[in-house]
């Protein structure tokens, strides 16, 4: 499965400080490890700032999935900051952010972003893995725990969407 890389080591910041919606940005952006591999993060950041002005990424329960792309990307990286405290973020419901994504991309690249996408929203809708995560997060839980715990929820939703999708193709051809 090409998408078998999210979520690895480094993807998962336990407790972001920042309350406001750039400067959480800009905190996981530097504290997430997987970014390491984007040649320029200043351009990454500044990208998915850009994206924010347009319209709030905050998508509601809590969750905010902010998003930027790059002319030199190798693969799709993903990072996951949690806030306790929660972040202002313009949310569609108002309320504060806890769980923010931030999703580099190749510039190209839609389709699989617009997979990703999906799947992590279908993951994260879940309100016992939302509530699983902050409490991972408030406890001692080692962060690989939480990546495990995150990558497997994603990889299950992404795969049942491929099935989804190749049973409706299916149906159509019959």
């Amino acid at each position: 499965m090409r998408f078998s890389h999210c979520f690895l080591r480094g993807s998962v910041v336990k407790n972001l400080s920042s309350t406001e919606k750039y400067q959480a940005i800009h905190e996981l952006i530097h504290r997430a490890s997987v970014f390491t591999e984007i040649r320029s993060l200043n351009e990454f950041e500044e990208a998915v700032f850009e994206r924010e002005k347009l319209q709030t990424t905050g998508i509601g329960r809590g969750v905010a999935v902010a998003h930027g792309r790059l002319k030199h990307s190798g693969k799709l990286l993903i990072a996951l900051g949690v806030s306790r405290e929660g972040i202002e973020f313009d949310s569609i419901d108002s309320k504060p952010v806890h769980f923010l994504f931030v999703i580099a991309t190749a510039e190209n690249d839609r389709e699989e972003y617009l997979k990703v996408l999906s799947s992590i929203i279908r993951s994260i809708r879940n309100e016992s893995l939302r509530n699983h995560i902050l409490t991972a997060c408030t406890k001692n839980t080692s962060q690989g725990e939480i990546e495990a715990t995150l990558r497997n929820s994603f990889l299950n939703s992404l795969d049942n969407s491929i099935d989804n999708v190749s049973q409706k193709r299916a149906s159509t051809v019959a």
